[in-house]
């Protein structure tokens, strides 16, 4: 059976939400069906200019500001208020960035945000990204704003990075920033998380909303596979953009960037404002990602393995001929043994692959769609039941160094040299 990925994915059944006040919406996320399913994608389709809720970075309007239209984008600001107050009154929320879903809770609060660990299962000491809307809640946060942090969100925010800043002490709960004396903080370019954040005017610790180690989610689908009953609501805003989690920073006084995770702002990108961009030793180190005794990460996705599907995963690298080889006999060996295979490869590869489901990451050269598509393919593995599934490597420059690690870590670092 060969299965192709593409951006179309089929719709999640949606709940009735006839009843659009606050109040008896969080009563319905508590009461009736535990976790409540706002849908806000009228917000999305129903743009111009002149009603775009995701005003400017520096004046982000609450939902109740904004300029009403149609009755479903009436609705939908309705919904995105509710989800707003869930978070106010210290429930958990995932809602849509253009990165991936992320979980969200009140990030001052530790009971909101022991429930976000509780949800997911995730390890205590791996800290949380606290999400702004505004450049002002910033201040409230942080001890110090140095030029090359400033250089970067002049350039990147709103976007996918996250910097790395000297927290001020009480600003946020400590299972935030896992006791480390930092805290992570970015600013989302979507025009549902912006506007969200603004509305529950408080700053928001929000992970991937998905069960610890499972792959990251990229529609509200599978947020509602991983934790529906879990956590408070969903905001369905479509799908993703960017497909994989912000880039992950600590600026220097010296104008040195150092990269601690690699994601949707590029070493490149990066390059052309900093003086210097370097790597965390971190990343480089082989299995560095597996140490469950190791010091507390200084950011989300330095330790443990992530983003990983049921069966047995391994990357295969080399010139493409020779990775080819290779996968062909692996997959037949699998086969013969009875494993159910599966095979992630590049839209040029794809049609020389056997397995029981085959999942194109679109073109090698183009890996703005790997992105997008990796995390949809990995859960796909598990849906077809795959026991043995084999990924092939992409380029290292670009946001091919976001793809790999996401790969590696989904493997477990099983990287097979060829050739």
């Amino acid at each position: 059976m060969m299965i192709y990925m593409s951006r179309e994915h089929e719709k999640v059944q949606q709940p009735s939400l006839e009843d659009k006040h606050d109040h008896a919406a969080v009563e319905r996320a508590e009461v009736e069906h535990n976790t409540a399913f706002w849908d806000v994608r009228a917000l999305l389709h129903e743009q111009s200019e002149g009603e775009n809720i995701n005003v400017h970075v520096q004046e982000i309007s609450p939902v109740s500001d904004v300029k009403k239209g149609s009755a479903a984008r009436e609705a939908a600001l309705a919904d995105l208020q509710a989800a707003a107050a869930c978070l106010r009154q210290g429930g958990t929320v995932a809602f849509p960035t253009e990165t991936v879903y992320g979980l969200g809770a009140d990030a001052r609060s530790t009971e909101a945000v022991e429930a976000v660990f509780a949800a997911k299962g995730r390890p205590s000491d791996n800290p949380l990204i606290v999400h702004i809307a505004h450049r002002d809640q910033l201040h409230e946060l942080v001890t110090e704003v140095n030029a090359t942090a400033e250089a970067l969100m002049a350039a990147f925010w709103p976007g996918p990075l996250t910097l790395v800043l000297p927290v001020r002490p009480g600003a946020v709960s400590p299972r935030v920033t896992a006791g480390l004396d930092t805290v992570a903080v970015r600013m989302p370019d979507h025009p549902v998380a912006l506007p969200l954040i603004a509305a529950a005017a408080c700053p928001v610790a929000a992970p991937s909303a998905n069960r610890s180690g499972r792959p990251s989610p990229t529609l509200a689908a599978h947020v509602r596979e991983d934790l529906d009953g879990r956590i408070g609501g969903i905001v369905d805003g479509g799908p993703t953009g960017v497909g994989v989690e912000s880039t992950v920073v600590q600026a220097g006084d010296d104008g040195t960037v150092t990269i601690l995770r690699p994601g949707g702002i590029t070493a490149e990108q990066l390059s052309a404002v900093a003086a210097r961009v370097a790597t965390d030793p971190a990343l480089l180190a082989e299995g560095s990602g597996g140490d469950s005794t190791s010091p507390a990460p200084r950011s989300p996705g330095m330790k443990y393995t992530h983003y990983a599907p049921a069966g047995a995963l391994c990357v295969v690298e080399g010139p493409p001929a020779a990775v080819a080889a290779w996968t062909r006999a692996a997959l037949a060996e699998a086969a013969q043994r009875g494993e159910r295979t599966a095979v992630l490869a590049f839209t040029e590869h794809v049609e020389q692959y056997r397995a029981d489901a085959v999942f194109s990451l679109g073109n090698a050269s183009e890996l703005q769609e790997a992105a997008r598509r990796l995390y949809a393919a990995l859960r796909s593995c598990d849906e077809q039941g795959a026991t043995y599934i084999v990924a092939e490597a992409c380029s290292r420059e670009g946001l091919g160094a976001a793809v790999m690690n996401r790969l590696l870590k989904a493997a477990g670092n099983q990287l097979i040299q060829v050739g």
